[in-house]
């Protein structure tokens, strides 16, 4: 059956509730769903190029709809048309203004209702406020105090609020309270809804609240909210989760800044939980804000330090590791960390400083940081610390080409992989599984990788299955199997784009990498493109050559030879610390070198690629490198030498014989031997 779902007032909208409605706009263009939706012309939204989406301009009413609206609020008297005419030419045809403005009429006596409506004062006498603001304001200043007391007691809880979070906020008897209560439904200043076990109001409308909220003196707002924040805590102390941005709101303008501080902190935790990045960002900042009122302390020192490392994870999520926020966030959650003696958190944070530098392309600084974070580890003795510093050894001599220590590292983290954290959980196991094709162990790396992606999707858990889409996509490129690259990509870039996640990883450039391999070349490298630009946006230099290569391969498949050998002159000269990548680049460079006819220096480039691949035990690298020599080595008219510095190397291998090298290797030989 086909479903209506209306979202009203978006204006007002929440960042949770805008990021839910961000993923049902875009997956409703086939479904039998009519998504309906108000908003203010300030708001703004990412839905306009959708072939299914209209957007109409709803106008004021027009004179014949606002003459129904009040015919219908005060009658079809013929005496009270002048006064109709006076109220659509006043409020512009508004129809809460409109609404509002005979209200107002109402309570201050100059329309009465004695069977119908009636005008008690000339036209001319009338003094309507020129804003519906205005209006509401005026409303309010004419109510008997205790009513109006009430009402912005109700304005300092909230939009909603329960009947039993008023008895506890308000020192009213119940017979009073619910007099007063009674008497703003009247006024259709709140209305009553349903709730489970309890009576809830709402304001009628979010500006009723608003106005009713700014008449509040400044003293009297601070100790309502106080009040408010004290009442939830009571109220709902074994449900205190569900409460969290409330009880932050109101100690935080209550001005108790030690309550604020923890609410906002618990929320902030809370939100990067849910992966609400934005939301976190501006709760944990608004947390330092309360923080920096309270004189300096050990205990404030603490509290600094939980804020500053969840900011810290949550700017690394949402703005990516090379930003300079991220960086001075990092370094000063480690600067507290050593101040305050816990050896844990600052070797947390070397370690998110360690995967900054990465990011930077500082390998030296990286090198260090390892080493002097795993010396920590062992003294301070905690499994999550010694599976971080582990995981970070790994990442060393992996990115180093020495694939023979981070296989021994890898063995050494496993003790410890229990207590990782799932983001490093996940790539130190795809980082292995890529070490293990690499070392020529296929099977090894297969079980590896699947071992990562199942332990992904148990913990849901989106950075560690972003991660895991990367290193699996990227696998699947080294493999040469470009559908099974593009779907680990296609899910790793949605996960980012639902969540705001800026990584700095290639998931653009292996996706049009996978495009261009599937026929689309033009197509590919207009992605690789994008993906290079918004990481060179973000200051990431991680994986640059890898980058570079997918370009390259793109515009090769192309045609655009010269322009391919330029992009790949480009990664070798940029990034010469990226030795894991080397001798593929330099394979796909003698490659290119031998399609026009440059046959000497690409026979050096393949030797080169083999000689290094060779010093890492790099076996698929040297086999690829060595099937590109042979088939230039063919070419020009030795074949035996082909065959035999071919046969060599295909002979070491013992599985892994349904993968793309290992079958183009395996023809190759069978032509050179015919």
């Amino acid at each position: 059956q086909p479903l209506m779902v209306i979202f009203e007032d978006l204006h007002w909208i929440d960042e949770e509730t805008q990021a839910f409605l961000n993923l049902l706009a875009d997956s409703i263009a086939t479904a039998k769903i009519l998504l309906l939706v108000n908003y203010r012309p300030e708001y703004t939204h990412q839905w306009g190029s959708k072939t299914y989406y209209t957007q109409l301009r709803l106008d004021p009413l027009g004179k014949e709809s606002a003459d129904e609206m009040l015919s219908a609020l005060l009658g079809d008297a013929s005496e009270l048309a002048p006064l109709k005419k006076l109220i659509t030419e006043k409020t512009e045809g508004n129809p809460f203004f409109m609404e509002e403005t005979v209200q107002v009429l109402l309570d201050e006596g100059a329309l009465v209702r004695d069977g119908g409506v009636k005008l008690t004062k000339p036209i001319a006498e009338l003094k309507i406020p020129p804003t519906v603001q205005g209006i509401l304001a005026a409303r309010i200043d004419r109510l008997p105090q205790d009513t109006k007391d009430l009402l912005q007691t109700l304005a300092v809880i909230g939009r909603e609020f329960p009947l039993s979070l008023i008895r506890s906020v308000v020192s009213k008897a119940d017979g009073e309270l619910n007099r007063t209560l009674s008497d703003l439904q009247l006024g259709e200043f709140i209305y009553e809804q349903p709730a489970i076990g309890d009576l809830e109001y709402t304001f009628k409308h979010a500006l009723t609240q608003e106005v009713a909220y700014g008449s509040v003196l400044t003293e009297r707002r601070k100790i309502l909210h106080d009040q408010a924040g004290q009442a939830i805590e009571s109220l709902y102390r074994e449900h205190l989760d569900d409460h969290l941005t409330e009880l932050a709101h109101h100690f935080v303008r209550g001005g108790n800044p030690d309550k604020a501080v923890q609410y906002l902190a618990l929320a902030g935790k809370q939100s990067l939980g849910r992966y609400a990045l934005a939301e976190a960002q501006a709760q944990l900042e608004k947390g330092l804000e309360s923080l920096r009122t309270l004189p300096e302390s050990p205990r404030r020192d603490t509290s600094e330090l939980g804020l500053t490392s969840d900011l810290a994870e949550v700017l690394w999520r949402g703005k990516g590791p090379s930003t300079p926020e991220t960086r001075e966030t990092v370094e000063r959650a480690a600067a507290l960390a050593e101040k305050t003696g816990n050896l844990a958190q600052f070797i947390m944070m070397l370690s998110l400083i360690q995967i900054r530098a990465r990011f930077s392309g500082d390998y030296p600084k990286v090198a260090a940081l390892a080493d002097q974070t795993l010396r920590l580890a062992e003294r301070e003795g905690s499994r999550a610390s010694l599976a971080v510093a582990h995981y970070g050894k790994v990442s060393v001599h992996y990115y180093d080409g020495d694939l023979q220590s981070a296989e021994e590292f890898f063995a050494r983290w496993r003790r410890y992989q229990e207590a990782a954290g799932s983001e490093f959980r996940v790539v130190a196991l795809m980082m292995a599984g890529t070490c293990a094709w690499i070392l020529g162990h296929t099977e090894i790396a297969r079980e590896r990788m699947a071992e990562a992606i199942a332990f992904a999707r148990d913990v849901k858990d989106p950075l560690a299955q972003v991660l895991g889409g990367y290193y699996e996509g990227n696998l699947y490129r080294l493999a040469r199997e470009p559908e099974r690259a593009a779907a680990a990509i296609a899910g790793a870039v949605s996960l980012c784009e639902e969540h705001g996640m800026k990584l700095g990883l290639n998931l653009l450039a292996i996706r049009g990498w996978a495009r261009a391999q599937l026929g689309a070349p033009g197509e590919g490298i207009a992605l690789i493109r994008q993906g290079i630009a918004e990481k060179i946006e973000i200051g990431s230099k991680l994986h640059g050559a890898e980058a570079l290569i997918c370009l390259t391969e793109a515009q090769a498949l192309g045609g655009m030879n010269q322009d391919a050998l330029i992009t790949i002159e480009r990664a070798l000269e940029e990034y010469p610390y990226e030795v894991l990548a080397r001798p593929e680049a330099l394979t796909l460079r003698g490659e290119l070198r031998h399609k026009i006819g440059q046959s000497k220096p690409a026979e050096g480039d393949f030797r080169e690629a083999i000689a290094l691949a060779q010093t890492m035990g790099a076996k698929m690298l040297e086999l690829r490198a060595a099937t590109s020599l042979a088939r230039l080595l063919r070419d020009t008219n030795r074949r035996n030498e082909a065959r035999a510095m071919l046969s060599e190397i295909y002979h070491w291998f013992t599985e892994g014989f349904d993968t793309a090298d290992l079958k183009d290797a395996k023809a190759l030989l069978d032509g050179l031997s015919g």
